[in-house]
């Protein structure tokens, strides 16, 4: 019983200690049970500093951060309000890895247990017939594929700074999903 108690002691002073060392995020960007909505986990981890439902943030963008329909690092992908995206959805691109696939990093996909996560190095596969990635398929880790369903997007939001900022990373207080990150054969590319 003592040997317990310390591992426990022993533990607890080391979790406090690597929370200090790390910082702890954004009291306002962590929800009830340390879980994350997609808006504030983007703004935390990017330099977008918008606000609102997601799928305002094309429209917030506007006149104040430049918008495009090409992926690069540190960008935020915009996903549409749909009847399964309600409020929409955003992602910060983490690795552009060719024209049609990228990895990003994003909070509260998906649902149930796993609902308020973050996920990280996540693929997303532009399927859109004009290559404008207006609308992508997400690798979903549960099942291991894209799956069939076509999320529609309005783009990229950049970040003002001229190069691509390197993506935070947020650990101290989040429920960090470690995602396999797919090999190019899993995203149906050819392996380099």
């Amino acid at each position: 019983m003592p040997l317990i108690r310390r591992v426990r002691g022993l533990f607890l002073a080391l979790a406090v200690v690597a929370i200090a060392m790390t910082g702890a995020p954004d009291a306002k960007a962590v929800g009830t049970g340390g879980f994350w909505s997609c808006v504030p986990y983007a703004r935390q981890v990017s330099d977008i500093r918008l606000s609102g439902d997601a799928w305002r943030w094309w429209t917030a963008a506007a006149g104040v951060y430049a918008r495009g329909q090409a992926p690069r690092e540190g960008a935020v992908l915009v996903f549409k309000q749909t009847s399964k995206l309600r409020q929409g959805h955003v992602a910060v691109v983490r690795k552009v890895l060719n024209s049609r696939y990228i990895l990003v990093d994003h909070a509260n996909w998906d649902r149930g247990r796993r609902k308020g996560r973050v996920d990280q190095a996540v693929g997303i596969r532009d399927v859109s017939p004009n290559n404008d990635w207006s609308a992508v398929r997400v690798w979903y880790t549960p099942v291991g594929n894209f799956g069939t369903t076509r999320y529609p997007t309005h783009g990229f939001i950049y970040s003002k700074t001229t190069s691509a900022p390197a993506v935070r990373r947020i650990s101290a207080g989040a429920r960090v999903i470690p995602v396999s990150v797919p090999k190019p054969a899993h995203l149906g590319m050819p392996s380099p």
